[in-house]
């Protein structure tokens, strides 16, 4: 929206203010991005290709925005406000046609220090008897907010009628408006509110795929696929009312949802196998547009601490266990009475095990040197599930300390041992016993 800076001036001031109206009401605004096109030269199955890019401008005309009272100042778009010497192709859409859930999201993106990336592309109908005669051209909008916003895909079909003093544009061979600008209506878009998503191991995930469609259109299919280190497979598949899940346990929403838009895929009891990037695939009888969701799997390290104190000096093991994915940061300290910390380098580590569930597990293991007055040795670990890393502590104990407790151990079980062979001789002595031994006899 760099093009109408003055706007997101005006909206940022108005969001600093503290009260927000209870009686908030749909507003609409015109809303304004820089965008490029790709210049593309042949039908590509409705989605765009690499290619040349040129600077565009999308201005989305009149979009319903909840106005919780940050909208006050915003005005409408002005064609004169655009630069004479360079003017960008300059694309007019109406949105009468589909709803934008986003709009809030796109609207605020700047004022919320992030950014919206805009790209558009040549769209090309699927073969039938629509495409054969009709004469209008269409574009795929494909919009991108910033760190984790909102995805989403507009198909726009080019309006107005062509008289015979109609300016062209000298690239595009589209007519002009009066001002200049190529006008459109967005006839379908699909969006997605989680373009990332990262869940833990074992727990459910909700993935979301929405669109909205122009009244003539019938939905066709949702289709849900995964890629994963370059295969790919079908995870669930709805065509007119036929539902087909081929991993096990997903779901799509029912019907009355499906019909109004909402096409989110629920996938419980996760795994590892069901990392990787997830494909929305929306068909209606005239078009098809999709979004992607690329969902992240985690599982936390388990952490043990164990000492063999067989030799000397004694060895230490820190083992972690069933974390997910494969990175993991393994560091020791040392730490004397009296002293700070200090990192210790002469660690060993085992070679990688990965269990069945695909979680893996790793040990290190060190010579501890407890020194005059024993020492306390930690072991940290880091991984990208942790907000903070994990750590295990133990003490070593002075080769003295440990001499004395060895020699303390031995004696109690000498006479523990001895009191033993005391108490079994009495029994044997015992009358009882006696009269037992003649009864025998």
């Amino acid at each position: 929206m760099g093009t109408e800076a003055g706007w997101c001036l005006l909206l940022c001031l108005a969001l600093s203010g503290e009260a927000v109206p209870t009686n908030s009401l749909w507003r609409p605004v015109d809303m304004v991005f820089d965008c490029l096109l790709a210049k593309e030269s042949g039908p590509q199955a409705g989605f765009a290709s690499s290619g040349d890019r040129a600077k565009a401008l999308l201005v989305l005309r009149q979009v319903p925005v909840l106005d919780d009272g940050s909208l006050e100042g915003l005005t409408d778009f002005q064609e004169d406000q655009l630069s004479k010497d360079d003017p960008p192709v300059t694309f007019e859409a109406t949105v009468d046609l589909v709803q934008i859930p986003q709009a809030g999201d796109l609207l605020h993106a700047e004022c919320n220090e992030k950014q919206v990336t805009c790209e558009f592309s040549h769209y090309f109908l699927q073969a039938g008897p629509e495409a054969a005669v009709d004469t209008a051209a269409y574009f795929l909008a494909s919009m991108q907010v910033s760190e984790g916003g909102p995805s989403i895909a507009m198909v726009m079909r080019t309006l107005g009628d062509v008289d015979k003093g109609t300016a062209w544009h000298p690239t595009l061979n589209l007519p002009l408006s009066p001002q200049g600008t190529v006008k459109t209506a967005v006839q379908f878009q699909v969006t997605t509110q989680t373009p990332t998503l990262t869940s833990q191991l074992g727990s459910s995930a909700s993935l979301h795929c929405g669109f909205s469609k122009a009244p003539d259109q019938a939905l066709l299919s949702v289709e849900w696929r995964l890629q994963h280190q370059g295969h790919g497979r079908l995870v669930y598949r709805w065509s007119r009312g036929q539902r087909r899940a081929e991993r096990p346990g997903a779901t799509l929403e029912q019907e009355p949802l499906l019909e109004a838009g909402d096409a989110s895929l629920s996938l419980p009891g996760l795994v590892v196998g069901d990392e990787g990037t997830y494909i929305c695939q929306v068909t209606t009888s005239q078009y098809q547009a999709q979004q992607i969701t690329q969902l992240h799997v985690q599982a936390s390290p388990r952490v043990r601490l164990s000492q063999e104190s067989k030799g000397l000096p004694p060895t230490l093991t820190c083992h972690v266990t069933g974390y997910y994915p494969l990175d993991v940061a393994i560091t020791w300290t040392r730490e004397e009475p009296g002293s700070a910390p200090a990192p210790v380098s002469e660690a060993s580590f085992s070679s990688l095990r990965q269990s069945a569930a695909g979680t893996y597990s790793v040990s290190s293991s060190l010579a501890a040197d407890p020194g005059p007055a024993g020492a306390t040795y930690t072991c940290q670990v880091a991984h990208v599930s942790l907000e903070e890393p994990l750590g295990a502590s133990t003490r070593v104990a002075p080769p003295e300390q440990r001499t004395a407790f060895g020699a303390l151990f031995a004696s109690s079980l000498f006479v523990l041992t001895l009191w033993l062979l005391v108490l079994q001789r009495r029994q044997a002595t015992s009358p009882r016993s006696a009269k037992t031994l003649r009864a025998s006899g």
